[in-house]
């Protein structure tokens, strides 16, 4: 899968992928995702990618021909793959794992991030899908972004087992992973006050395989 992220802070985005999973399934060549500065297609000495809003208001606007001169530059430059793109708004569709699963099987995703006071309404146009992370407000679509991307390429055949994401959270709709225990079987904590020792559910200690799988089954929430 190709990935380009279109933001003013693509210094956000250093850490975040070239670490871990999304480290990993780039080195395998299996994810290339690439961050690109807006200001780089803005046409005036100053790099201005944002103005005023017609009509009044507070905050700064993001400017439809600065995006529009972006997103035509780099589809340019990518001929025969057929790209999705996503704006991060709060009007667009909330984020879930059944999202995270389709959009991991598109060849190309061209993410952008709004920041400031928002972007002219005239980008709604050049996209093909808009996404919120959820019913809260952010300062921009960075942070969603990485998100976004962090779910959608763990989906993406190969870049982590598949039985990994069989059992994990959200894998069924409705469902949450169900409970998960490790070492040791019985623990006092120190932390808060109680007489009562934490112990593992027998069942888990058992060996029997069919018990517990209906025991993660019940469970599971």
């Amino acid at each position: 899968m190709k990935i380009d992220i279109l933001t003013l802070f693509p210094e956000m985005f250093i850490n975040i992928i070239n670490q871990s999973i999304l480290a990993r399934a780039q080195k395998k060549g299996l994810v290339d995702i690439k961050v690109h500065n807006l200001r780089d297609w803005a046409l005036d000495k100053h790099k201005i990618v944002d103005d005023n809003p017609y009509g009044g208001g507070a905050g700064m606007i993001l400017k439809v021909d600065v995006i529009d001169r972006a997103l035509h530059d780099i589809k340019s430059k990518t001929k025969n793959l057929k790209s999705k793109i996503i704006l991060l708004t709060p009007q667009g569709k909330i984020f879930n794992q059944q999202k995270a699963i389709k959009l991991s099987k598109e060849p190309w995703l061209i993410l952008i991030c709004g920041h400031y006071g928002g972007f002219d309404e005239r980008v709604r146009k050049l996209v093909d899908i808009e996404i919120s992370l959820g019913n809260f407000v952010l300062t921009g679509g960075e942070i969603p972004t990485m998100a976004i991307i962090d779910a959608i390429c763990r989906n993406i055949p190969d870049v982590i087992k598949p039985e990994s994401l069989l059992d994990e959270t959200h894998s069924q709709i409705g469902k949450i992973q169900y409970p998960q225990y490790t070492r040791p079987e019985r623990f006092s904590p120190i932390s808060i006050k109680t007489k009562q020792s934490l112990i593992v559910p027998k069942v888990l200690l058992s060996g029997n395989h069919a018990e517990i799988l209906k025991w993660r089954k019940n469970n599971a929430k």
